[in-house]
């Protein structure tokens, strides 16, 4: 879990994907592998084929912000990907909750109070910078079928992706979806590198060979806001449109929130799930 071979392995996967034709490079011949050779990426940002080599090889602790911004533009790197670039070539852990790293983030009163207020068939929840829920309404449970005594350690999103099974029956586009949540993670530990928890939680899921085929693709994003359809087997299929929300008295925590279009079938499954959460109580099946 060694930044600098995160830093290597985040090249290789930027390089591996853009064709010769991209960056205006004609005639480039038949390649062994995808992408552009190092000499080729080495050139178009403005650097010697030594250092860039070096760079992707882990052995260069001390890569200047010049070259970090040549070599995104190179790539093409978009602004969340050129953020994790920086972080992994000289990595500055912003701690959000006022804690060491590793330290269970605490939830505000106020939102708290935010997640109490929201209508009884709103889905929401906070999740931290490692994806673990650190609260969530009655409506987000019953989604997920997640009963009041669970385990803590079990309200996380990359474990239920992963590990639980339930995951892929209940995510129709469990594919896409996945690979979201191993993007915010990929961005996640770029920022905190050093956090035991989630190494912890990196290394477990890593004996998982469906995250190990996303965590290799090394895609890095932040998505706002989509569209998840959902298979419950309670009120059936239905789609929720999602926004997902920086809190402002902490960066390092986001809030998930779920609706549905007024009259619309899918807000008569979210009716129809929050009246079956609410006769069945906290202890779902």
């Amino acid at each position: 879990m060694d930044r600098l071979v995160g830093l290597g392995d985040f090249l290789r996967s930027r390089r591996a994907r853009l064709n010769p034709e991209d960056v205006g490079i004609k005639g480039g011949g038949h390649r062994r592998v995808p992408g552009l050779r190092r000499e080729e990426l080495a050139r178009l940002a403005g650097v010697s084929v030594e250092y860039y080599t070096r760079l992707e090889q882990g052995r260069s602790k001390n890569a200047s912000p010049v070259v970090l911004d040549a070599l995104a533009g190179a790539l093409r790197l978009d602004q969340t990907e050129r953020d994790h670039l920086f972080a992994l070539a000289s990595p500055i852990i912003v701690l959000g909750h006022g804690g060491p790293e590793g330290a269970w983030q605490r939830v505000s009163p106020l939102t708290y109070e935010l997640l109490d207020a929201l209508k009884a068939d709103i889905p929401a929840c906070v999740f931290s910078y490692c994806l673990d829920i650190l609260a969530a309404n009655q409506p987000f449970r019953a989604l997920h079928m997640w009963h009041d005594h669970r385990p803590a350690r079990d309200d996380s999103l990359p474990r239920f992706f992963f590990l639980d099974p339930n995951s892929r029956a209940l995510y129709l586009d469990w594919e896409r979806v996945a690979t979201d949540v191993t993007a915010m993670l990929h961005f996640a530990h770029g920022r905190h590198p050093g956090d035991p928890r989630l190494n912890e939680l990196i290394g477990e899921l890593l004996e998982n060979k469906d995250f190990r085929r996303l965590w290799a693709a090394h895609h890095v994003y932040e998505r706002a806001s989509g569209t998840i359809a959902f298979h419950h087997p309670i009120v059936g299929d239905f789609s929720l449109h999602y926004q997902l929300l920086r809190l402002p008295g902490d960066p390092e925590q986001f809030l998930f929130v779920c609706t549905a279009a007024q009259g619309s079938l899918s807000a008569s499954a979210l009716e129809r799930l929050a009246e079956w959460a609410h006769n069945t109580g906290p202890s779902f099946p």
